[in-house]
């Protein structure tokens, strides 16, 4: 395959537009994206590898969907015939291709994965010289093609076996003081072959559920933000009196949490016990998390000696914002959890599942009880709605013109988060889909239907309907 399209004539490729997002690319495979596609990215970060200066080898990882081989191999054809060399790493999480490239001297690393989205979709992660890819640097790998800026050489493909390494680094930060009896849920994702190891080495009681790595995803959707998605834990967890449940997406990027009683803690939940943790030894250190993330949160940060940080959604962004200010620990409410506090500052689900487990056995408490001494708040999930990808912004720029001109109080570092004496509510645009995104919290539920009013009514002067949501507390 590799020859022949080698031999094309320059700018002959072109590609959906669709799949290149915000921090990713990203496509149904068949219909929006192609193997020659994944060849053609992989000629295209190959020439961005040597315009760089400092070319070396490119590792290459992909998860478990039935698309995954094929794409990986039109990847690294890609990348050989520019003449860069590949370390393949195979079947794995992402974190673990993210570990291979800040670890063995590589130029970057593309990790061909649809994360956690529906099976027949596809697409691809990417790290450039140990810092996040995104943004601008997505577009230029289509550019690059488009206008036939590719470079010919001939490279050397050489598996490589992180696997033992890499969950020897995930055990050794495990610091725990008494065995704990935990449920672990790969969702038939990636994290599978991980997460059995795991279970077997850590101390105490492990039960590992639909470890297998199956690209349909038989039993639920490898989704752990999505509360149907933890039911099988949760049951497990209960029915078994376990002290936790962890769950994983479909790349182990993202971590889901389960405690004693069944109840799920949510990405602000968990960032607050991990800060909590963290700023013990560093003092005065500043934590990042999303703008969806609870106000409680941030308060809670500044209450224990830490600096809060509010910052955009997206891994991308927080582990960019997190090098620039020195962050030992930043999050996001979808589950996306990044140490640079004993690592290295990407987001790695099994790391933060070792964290969480090592600090609940060290707290000789339960989850559950330390989940009910946090701050309380009262709000809405996620609220994702449609709108055009076009629209969706200019939504956004018409509720802030409007909100200026009353003089109302918000931050506006992603979309519009809107300060009144009931909470807040949030409005952003979506970087991945043509989607509006909505959330509410307050201090009681009076206060909370008050925001929902003011949201609702804000975008209905745009003509856009807010659709109903049920109320949430944590």
């Amino acid at each position: 395959m590799a020859e022949e399209q080698h031999k094309r004539k320059a700018g002959s490729h072109s590609f959906n537009p669709t799949i290149f997002r915000e921090y990713d690319i990203r496509g149904v495979v068949g219909h929006t994206l192609f193997p020659e596609d994944a060849y053609y990215i992989g000629r295209a970060f190959a020439a961005k590898v040597i315009a760089s200066g400092k070319p070396g080898p490119v590792c290459i990882g992909r998860d478990g969907r039935i698309s995954s081989p094929d794409m990986a191999n039109a990847v690294c054809e890609g990348l050989l015939d520019s003449g860069i060399d590949v370390r393949d790493i195979g079947l794995g999480p992402t974190p673990m291709l993210y570990y291979t490239a800040y670890t063995q001297q590589c130029a970057g690393g593309i990790m061909i994965t649809g994360s956690h989205n529906p099976p027949d979709h596809n697409g691809f992660k990417f790290v450039f010289h140990n810092k996040a890819f995104y943004g601008e640097a997505i577009q230029s790998l289509r550019q690059i093609v488009e206008s036939n800026q590719l470079v010919d050489g001939k490279g050397a493909r050489a598996q490589l076996d992180i696997f033992e390494e890499y969950v020897a680094k995930l055990l050794a930060a495990y610091d725990g003081t008494r065995p704990l009896n935990l449920a672990w849920d790969a969702g038939n994702g990636a994290t599978g072959e991980v997460m059995d190891v795991l279970c077997k080495r850590l101390e105490g009681k492990h039960i590992a559920l639909n470890s297998k790595i199956d690209g349909t995803f038989p039993v639920h959707h490898p989704d752990p933000t999505v509360p149907e998605n933890l039911e099988q834990i949760i049951e497990t967890v209960l029915s078994k009196k376990l002290d936790a449940g962890i769950a994983f997406d479909g790349d182990g990027d993202r971590i889901g949490v389960v405690d004693d009683e069944g109840h799920i803690l949510w990405g602000d939940q968990l960032l607050m016990l991990y800060a909590a943790d963290i700023l013990k030894d560093k003092p005065g250190a500043t934590i990042i998390a999303d703008v969806k993330a609870s106000g409680a949160l941030f308060e809670e940060i500044a209450r224990l000696g830490g600096k809060p940080l509010m910052w955009k959604t997206g891994h991308s962004l927080i582990k960019s914002k997190m090098a620039e200010t020195g962050a030992p620990l930043a999050g996001e409410m979808s589950g996306h959890l990044f140490f640079a506090d004993k690592y290295y500052g990407f987001d790695d689900a099994l790391y933060a599942a070792v964290r969480i487990i090592g600090l609940l056995s060290r707290s000789g408490e339960k989850l559950s009880d330390l989940r009910k001494a946090l701050p309380k708040r009262v709000n809405t999930p996620e609220i994702r709605f449609p709108c055009d990808d076009l629209r969706k912004f200019n939504v956004i720029d018409e509720v802030k013109e409007r909100l200026t001109a009353a003089g109302a109080s918000f931050s506006d570092v992603d979309g519009m988060r809107v300060n009144t004496a009931d909470g807040w509510w949030l409005l952003r645009a979506s970087n991945t889909q043509p989607m509006l995104v909505a959330r509410c919290e307050a201090m009681d539920n009076a206060g909370l239907e008050r925001l929902m009013g003011d949201l609702r009514q804000s975008l209905k002067l745009s003509n856009v309907i807010l659709p109903d949501e049920h109320v949430s507390s944590h």
